[in-house]
Formats: structure tokens, sequence, C-alpha cells
């Protein structure tokens, strides 16, 4: 089944159930935990393909100021953001309700804008606009990406790789460094759009990296996720959010690295029930994806050969109109 279809699939209301759990990890005193953590983060992967991690190491403070950069973006005039566009096929600029699911085939309610380091050239804010944003930005991108690695470390030891090599694999020194640090916002919702099974604030689908970490903040909610085992009858778990907590989940690239031991699973942000906070709702996200020229290829060989590039090419123009 091609990703279209699987996508296209997805974009009933399905039903909402909270009796699966999304499993908290704590990530304190990794090295000497090493083999705890990782038996944990196998269980909820290979399980739901969703988990939390806490005690990783980004303090209150710190998140508390990028949220606080990122909401700053994202209120300039649009004429400003605009300057800064997102170009085709970079993941790498502003965006504004540009990505479309396949599963509803209307625009995501929400603008967003990607940083991928080779790509951003004239991509920055000014400091005159927006002062000290770049260098907040490219240093959580770090901050994440070494928590990305961290955890791809431990699959690697499950999948018989060695240890550093996700790591090896995603070299920011690399010209060819493909990982993105996203910034998004999802705007209020008013009474006209409420109710509307059309509407979505993300639309059904997976993620097409190795693994994503979303910041979320408490009180904005909206997140699901649907494990295959239910994916007949669309019975969608909630993935609360937390401050203190990072949201983890396999993509499709890790998947298919996996020979599909590790499952990429469906998920969406729904729009707020009429009784629900109703403002908007900001998040960032980072996607560990492969440097451009690294061949995915699984120890068992369940799939062809195809570099990192091409698959995002591919996975990319399914999801972005224009």
């Amino acid at each position: 089944m091609t990703e279209l279809n699987r996508e296209s699939r997805m974009g009933g209301l399905g039903t909402e159930t909270d009796t699966r759990e999304i499993r908290r990890i704590s990530l304190r005193d990794l090295e000497h935990r090493r083999s705890e953590i990782t038996d944990q983060l196998w269980s909820a992967a290979t399980d739901i393909g969703f988990f939390q991690v806490v005690d990783h190491g980004i303090d209150a403070a710190t998140l508390d100021h990028v949220f606080a950069m990122s909401e700053r973006f994202f209120a300039l005039p649009e004429n400003v953001k605009a300057n800064y566009p997102l170009r085709p096929g970079t993941n790498a600029g502003w965006e504004y309700r540009s990505q479309v699911r396949p599963s509803v085939r209307t625009p995501d309610q929400k603008e967003s804008y990607q940083v991928t380091l080779p790509r951003m050239a004239d991509l920055w804010p000014t400091d005159a606009e927006l002062e000290g944003f770049r260098a907040t930005i490219e240093s959580f991108e770090a901050r994440c990406r070494q928590i990305a690695m961290d955890l791809l470390s431990c699959f690697a030891d499950r999948l018989g790789f060695a240890r550093d090599f996700f790591t090896r694999a995603h070299d920011p020194s690399d010209p060819g460094y493909q990982s993105t640090l996203r910034l998004l916002h999802y705007y209020a919702f008013p009474d006209d759009l409420l109710d509307r099974p059309d509407i979505w604030r993300a639309g059904a689908h997976t993620d097409f990296d190795a693994l994503t970490l979303l910041f979320q903040r408490t009180g904005q909610g909206g997140l699901q996720v649907l494990p295959g085992a239910e994916a007949q009858t669309q019975a969608w778990t909630p993935v609360e959010p937390s401050d203190d907590a990072i949201t983890c989940n396999i993509g499709d690239m890790l998947m298919r690295w996996s020979d599909d031991l590790l499952p990429s699973n469906f998920h969406r942000v729904r729009p707020p029930r009429r009784d629900e906070y109703r403002g908007p709702r900001h998040t960032i996200a980072f996607f560990a994806q492969a440097n451009a020229d690294v061949v995915i290829e699984g120890p068992a060989g369940l799939h062809e050969p195809i570099t990192a590039a091409e698959y995002l090419r591919q996975r990319i123009a399914a999801n972005f109109a224009g």
C-alpha cells in the first residue's frame, strides 16, 4: 500500500480512548542505567511507537525562553515573515497553511518555521526584527540533537548497529545534514470552525524522519496517536501535554531502518472542542533525519536500500501544497 493510500484511509473522526498508556521514561543517569532505559524505550516503541521522556537535561527556564522566542517570531507582521519563505523541497523557512495531509486534503490550521541548518542562508530574521533569535534557536537545536542521538544510541544497541551508528548518520558538520527543528503555531479556533469534520490543526499522518522530539505546553492539548493495532477501529489515544516531558515518536525512516520492528504510527492534532481551551497552541518539534547521502538499509535487508535524501524528497512532495 502506498503512503498516500495509507494516509487517505485515516481521514475519519474515529473514537477516543484513554485506556492505552503513553509511558514516561526517565533519562536520569543514562550511562549507568543504559540497559534499563533501553529496555523501557524498546518496549514502549514497539508497543505504541510513542513515549515521553523526562529528566532529559533541558531546564524549564531554557524551554520558556525558546517558546517565548517562537511566539515572538510568529507575532511578527506577515510581510516580515514572508521575507523568509519555505523553499520547496528544503524543509527550511516559514510556511503558512501550506501543509495538506492526504488524510484530509485540507490545509492544517497552522503556520510553522523550519530550521535545517545547511539550508538557512537568508532565512534568519535580523536582530533588528528579532534580537537573539538565531543564537537561541541554534543552541536549542543542538540540545535537541544530542537528546535524539542518546535515544537513538539505545535503539542502535538493540538493532545490532554500532552505538554511534545513528550519530554518524546525523552529523551536523556534513553539508548534507537534514535534521530539522520546527517551530509551530496552531491558530486559535473561532466558533465558525468548530465541529467541522474537514478542519484539523494537523490531519492524520506519520512522521517521515527517524525520531521526533516534541515539546508541548501544559493545557495546550489535541495530539492523538493511533497504534497499528487500532487502525481498523480508529481508536485514537490522547497524548497529554506536559511542560516537563518530551513526547517522542518513531518515524517512517527508523521503521524502515529497523526492518519494521519499530512502528511509525499515525497521529494527528484534533481541533479543540467547545468546552476546551480554544486559544493558540504552540509546540516545537525536532525531526532527526539522516544526512542526505546516508543509505537506509535494515540489518535484515527487508526493504530496498534508499538514500535519505531521496526518501525525504518523496515524503515532502506528498505533504505540501504547491
